[in-house]
C-alpha cells in the first residue's frame, strides 16, 4: 500500500503521531534536543478515547504551544539546511492545537510532504524523481537513499499504528528516533563540510 493510501486510511491517533513523527525526525533543523517532543507523544498515549468526543489527550494544545516556544529559533545551517529549516518550522506552525480528523489528515499529509522533502534537500545522491508526490504513491525507481529511508520510516509508522493501534505507539516513536539520529548525523556532517 502508498503512503498516500495509509494517510488516506489512518484514525485521528495515527494520523497525529504520523505528523508528530515527521516533525520529531526533523527536530535537529529547529536546533531542539531530542526530547522536546516528548510531551506530545506521551499524550497521544494518555487517553484510550484519543481523537474521539474525549478529547486530544491530556493537555496537548498546552504541549503544542510549550514545544513551539522552544524550538522558535532560526534553524541550522546552510542554504539545503536553510530551506529545510524553513520547511520543519512550517510543519511546527501548523501543528492542530484542536483540530477535527480534516485538520489532521491535512496536517499529516503536509508533514509527509515536507520530510521527504527535506530528505531530498539534504540528501547528497541525486534523487531521480522531479518531486516526492511520485515517491509517497509508490514510484520508487531511482530513489536517494536518505529519501528512501524516510519513506520506508514513515510507512512503516502508520502500518504499525494501523495494526497494533496505541500499542505502537512505542514502536513509532523508536522509528522516528532512528530517524532523528540519522538526520541529525546528516546535517552535522554538512556542517562540517562547510568548515
Amino acid at each position: 500500500m502508498s503512503l498516500v493510501e495509509l494517510i488516506a486510511q489512518a484514525d485521528e491517533r495515527g494520523l497525529a503521531a504520523s505528523g508528530l513523527a515527521c516533525l520529531d525526525r526533523c527536530v535537529p533543523l529547529l536546533g531542539g534536543d531530542d526530547e522536546i517532543l516528548r510531551p506530545l507523544w506521551a499524550s497521544l498515549a494518555e487517553s484510550e478515547g484519543w481523537g474521539q468526543d474525549e478529547g486530544w489527550g491530556e493537555d496537548w494544545g498546552e504541549r503544542v504551544e510549550q514545544a513551539r516556544a522552544k524550538l522558535d529559533g532560526p534553524g541550522v545551517g546552510g542554504v539545503a539546511e536553510g530551506e529545510a529549516s524553513v520547511l520543519a518550522h512550517r510543519m511546527l506552525g501548523a501543528v492542530p492545537v484542536d483540530p477535527g480528523a480534516g485538520n489532521l489528515r491535512e496536517w499529516a499529509d503536509a508533514c509527509s510532504v515536507a520530510a521527504l522533502q527535506i530528505h531530498r534537500l539534504l540528501d547528497a545522491a541525486s534523487d531521480g524523481a522531479s518531486s516526492v508526490t511520485a515517491r509517497r504513491e509508490g514510484r520508487t525507481q531511482d530513489m536517494s537513499p536518505l529519501v528512501a529511508a524516510e519513506l520506508r520510516r514513515q510507512v512503516a509508522i502508520l502500518e504499525v499504528l494501523s495494526a497494533h493501534g496505541p500499542a505502537g505507539l512505542r514502536q513509532a516513536l523508536a522509528l522516528s528516533t532512528e530517524g532523528r539520529r540519522v538526520l541529525r548525523a546528516v546535517v552535522s556532517r554538512r556542517a562540517r563540510g562547510r568548515v
